[in-house]
């Protein structure tokens, strides 16, 4: 069974996808994540792309992913997990 801290985490995470993918989502969306599989987790604002896959990918695999991608192409970066 998993703790409370993780399904509040888990939780957390979820409801920021849910807000940030109509805030993000646009027509005219830049660059899709390369490959299959990625879901989208929530936009946040970081200086570049480095440190955004950089500070994201803990919690990414805390939450059982292995890979992060940023898209750097927007001030406030989407930011995806496979």
């Amino acid at each position: 069974m998993k703790s409370w801290r993780t399904r509040i985490g888990v939780g957390l995470a979820v409801g920021a996808a849910a807000v940030a993918i109509p805030l993000t989502s646009t027509a005219a969306f830049a660059a899709p994540p390369p490959g299959d599989g990625w879901g989208p987790v929530g936009a946040e604002k970081y200086p570049s792309k480095a440190e955004c896959e950089a500070k994201e990918l803990p919690n990414a695999q805390a939450n059982g992913y292995h890979e992060v991608w940023c898209d750097d192409s927007k001030a406030i970066m989407p930011i995806f997990n496979r």
